[in-house]
Formats: C-alpha cells, sequence, structure tokens
C-alpha cells in the first residue's frame, strides 16, 4: 500500500456540462485541498494530436501522444479557471470547445490510452487531499476514495449552461446543436467498453437541474464533512 492510499479523495464524477468543472474548483478552494481536472488530461491529448495532424482513431498513434503530451496545470492570478499549459502552449480556451470534448471522449474509449493518463492521475493524490473531477474518479481511478460524489442534470439543462458559457467567451453555437452534441456524448460515454460513464455504487447522487452553484456547493460539502 503507497504512502498516499491515506490521503483522502473526494471523486466528483457525471456527465459533460453537469457542472463538475465548476463545483470541483470551489470545493477544493473551501477544503484547501488539490485538484485535477482529469477531462482537461483527456482534452489536452485530443488537442495535441490535434496540433500533430494524427488520427484519432489510430490506437497506437495516439497512445504514444498520450505518452509523451506535457501537460501542465497552473493557478489562475485573477481567480478565473485554472490554465492548462499543453506542450507548453497555454490551450486553456481551446480545451473548453465542443470539438476538444468530442476529441477527448472519442481518445478515451481507447484502452492504452486511459492507462497511459492513470498514473498521471495518481500522482495528483497528495496531502492535505484530492478533489477528482471526471467521468471514472470514483469508480476507476480511485474506487477507493472514502468520498464519491455523481453530478447530473437534464440535457437541456447542461446544452443551455455550456451555451451560455461559450457565448460568454466570444464563441458562436446554436442551443439545439449543443443539446444534440451533449445526448450523443452521453450516449457514447455510457456504453463504451472501457469505464462507461456510471455513478460509483456507493456515489451520492446529486441532481442539479434548477440548482444555484453555491447550493451544489454546500451539497457537495456536506458528503465530506458529515
Amino acid at each position: 500500500m503507497s504512502s498516499s492510499s491515506s490521503v483522502p479523495v473526494l471523486t466528483i464524477d457525471g456527465p459533460s456540462g453537469s457542472g463538475k468543472g465548476t463545483i470541483s474548483r470551489m470545493v477544493a478552494e473551501k477544503l484547501g485541498w488539490r485538484l485535477l481536472d482529469s477531462g482537461a488530461l483527456y482534452r489536452a491529448v485530443g488537442y495535441a494530436a490535434g496540433m500533430e495532424g494524427l488520427d484519432l482513431s489510430d490506437a497506437e498513434a495516439m497512445t504514444r501522444c498520450a505518452q509523451t503530451t506535457k501537460i501542465r496545470f497552473q493557478a489562475a492570478k485573477d481567480g478565473d479557471d485554472t490554465h492548462v499549459l499543453v506542450n507548453g502552449h497555454d490551450a486553456t480556451d481551446e480545451l473548453r470547445t465542443e470539438t476538444a470534448g468530442a476529441a477527448a471522449s472519442a481518445i478515451a474509449s481507447i484502452p492504452s490510452v486511459r492507462q497511459a493518463l492513470v498514473d498521471m492521475q495518481l500522482a495528483f493524490r497528495k496531502a492535505p487531499g484530492l478533489v477528482a473531477d471526471g467521468r471514472d474518479m470514483g469508480t476507476v481511478i480511485f474506487p477507493d476514495a472514502a468520498f464519491k460524489v455523481f453530478l447530473t442534470a437534464s440535457a437541456a439543462e447542461r446544452a443551455k449552461r455550456r451555451y451560455k458559457q461559450l457565448k460568454e467567451k466570444g464563441l458562436s453555437v446554436t442551443l439545439a446543436t449543443l443539446q444534440r452534441e451533449i445526448e450523443a456524448r452521453d450516449a457514447r460515454d455510457a456504453s463504451r467498453t472501457v469505464a462507461p460513464l456510471k455513478p460509483a455504487v456507493d456515489a451520492v447522487f446529486i441532481d442539479t437541474t434548477g440548482m444555484g452553484i453555491e447550493d451544489v456547493v454546500a451539497k457537495v460539502l456536506a458528503v465530506v464533512r458529515t
């Protein structure tokens, strides 16, 4: 048993647009714990692959890309989202696009890519604690986590949230297209053979449809503090 196994972990899993990123960041700040945005790792590899013009369905090339891509998280000084540097380039904005999300979902179904990123994710488990945000944090990466949450919301609600988020960043998107993409991604993530999207049996299920951010944060913190 490694010494890191004594470090507490809160896993926050859920589908695209369920608010995992925002909630995880706020909860980590309130607890004073480290933060792992596992989706950003997959998006970063997908982005790096795109920059190299690689075929996302080429398992060998994707695995090599996952093994060699340098990914670094940098805390923002203005309280904004954490910056993600991919091979030295600040790719924070590019990683938020639906294109990056679709690329992440595609390569996440390749077993050897997932394996290449497992050790990288486990290395985030350091004192005083870790909030791990993703899709298989509680089921695959940290199955021994003491605290597990599964966040969800209706596809319509998640599409509205993503639409608002992308519009604020000046990106051209339509609500109908976003909802179609979210529903397609849900189906793809839930049906894949490797680490399908599903709640851990011991996770606390929280439907955030119609809930304010502070209310969701309070519910998640209650899981850790009870």
